[in-house]
C-alpha cells in the first residue's frame, strides 16, 4: 500500500501546503480546461482543439511561473564559473 499512501500524501501536501511548481501546474491545467471549453463552444475540431489547449496551457503556465517566482527560469548554480565541457556519453 505504500503507492496509495504516498499518493494520499502528495494530494494532501498539495491542498495544505502547495509548492510553486504545483500552484503554476494547477493553474496550467485550470487554463488548459478553460481554453478547451471555449473552443468547444466556437466548434473546432477536436485536434486544433485539444492542441490550442494545450498551447494556451503553456502560456498559462509561464505566466504563472514568472508571477509566482519572479522570473522565467531558475537560475542555474554555477552559471558564473567556467567549466570546461565534459560529455558525459562520450566514452
Amino acid at each position: 500500500m505504500g503507492f496509495f499512501s504516498d499518493i494520499k500524501d502528495d494530494v494532501v501536501g498539495f491542498v495544505r501546503d502547495p509548492t510553486d511548481e504545483q500552484k503554476a501546474l494547477f493553474v496550467a491545467v485550470v487554463v488548459m480546461i478553460i481554453a478547451d471549453r471555449a473552443l468547444w463552444w466556437i466548434d473546432f475540431p477536436f485536434v486544433v482543439r485539444t492542441t490550442a489547449a494545450v498551447g494556451v496551457g503553456f502560456i498559462g503556465l509561464f505566466v504563472a511561473s514568472y508571477l509566482i517566482t519572479g522570473q522565467f527560469v531558475p537560475p542555474d548554480g554555477n552559471a558564473d564559473e567556467e567549466e570546461e565541457y565534459v560529455d558525459e556519453m562520450d566514452p
